[in-house]
């Protein structure tokens, strides 16, 4: 695929130089999921994964009032968003990281995210918020149970601000110099500023091997699921396995002589599937 877009029914998706933009369209909905977004959304992951022109992501919110407020209301009131045996349909595919896409992800939070959006917050790499973005989560609201987003925030905020989003069902809302303080994104950016500077990042990712970026992602990830003496040695392994890729002696070659190296592209492996 070269740089350009590809149509989806609930989702923007586009190309160009390295970066895929991939944007929630359902501002009608506050980009709530539906289960064609939840479709669509684990096709383009498994897209941008397998795409040799795509070194980086970005994932952001139609709009400037929400970034995601999580799995559509009127889904679940309807029955639409279970199967018979009510097991979910495709909830399990919204996330680069559900999906094993390894390539770095920014999220630039353009405005609320809230319940099933903070999946967003918890698999991307790189967090980008605007100044006005709010994070709160209603799931016990509606009788829903608040916890897969809230296992992943419990490894990344302090357990007492995770058990406050959880219990308090949206009644109050954590604002954007909050979620700096306690770690939960890396910027916060007036609103105009949100997307250039998420595309500045992208592009300086975009510079590097794409498969060293790839691995690197892969190695610090899985090592949160083992101990440290584990993640050290499937991170030897990995740095092992890779001695022998082009991409190491192109880029020390490139260094030597003053130039922009020429990667090998990336389009995962038979294990990420």
């Amino acid at each position: 695929m070269t740089d350009g877009t590809a149509a989806y029914e609930t989702l923007l998706y586009e190309v160009e130089a390295g970066v895929a933009t991939l944007t929630l369209n359902r501002p009608d909905r506050h980009n709530a999921f539906n289960t064609t977004m939840a479709t669509e959304l684990g096709h383009a992951w498994t897209r941008i994964r397998k795409d040799p022109d795509v070194v980086c992501a970005i994932v952001t919110g139609a709009g400037e009032r929400a970034f995601c407020t999580g799995m559509d209301v009127a889904d679940v009131a309807s029955g639409q968003a279970f199967d018979q045996d009510q097991e979910p349909v495709a909830w399990d595919r919204l996330t680069p990281i559900q999906n094993r896409c390894w390539k770095p992800v920014i999220a630039a939070i353009n405005g609320m995210a809230a319940g099933g959006g903070l999946h967003f917050v918890v698999d991307c790499d790189l967090v980008l918020c605007a100044e006005g973005a709010t994070f709160f989560d209603t799931h016990v609201k509606v009788g829903l149970i608040a916890g897969l987003e809230s296992v992943g925030l419990a490894r990344k905020i302090p357990l007492e601000a995770v058990l406050r989003l959880a219990l308090l069902g949206g009644a109050e809302r954590m604002d954007a110099a909050e979620a700096h303080r306690l770690g939960m994104v890396g910027e916060v950016l007036p609103q105009e500023a949100l997307m250039p500077r998420a595309k500045e990042l992208a592009g300086l990712i975009a510079q590097h091997s794409p498969t060293a970026l790839a691995l690197s992602k892969r190695a610090i990830w899985e090592s949160l699921d083992v101990g440290l003496d584990t993640g050290l040695e499937k991170a030897w392994q990995a740095i092992r396995g890779h001695n022998g890729h082009p991409d190491l002696q192109e880029g020390t070659q490139a260094f030597v002589e003053k130039r922009r190296p020429r990667w090998a592209p990336y389009t995962g492996s038979d294990s990420e599937d």
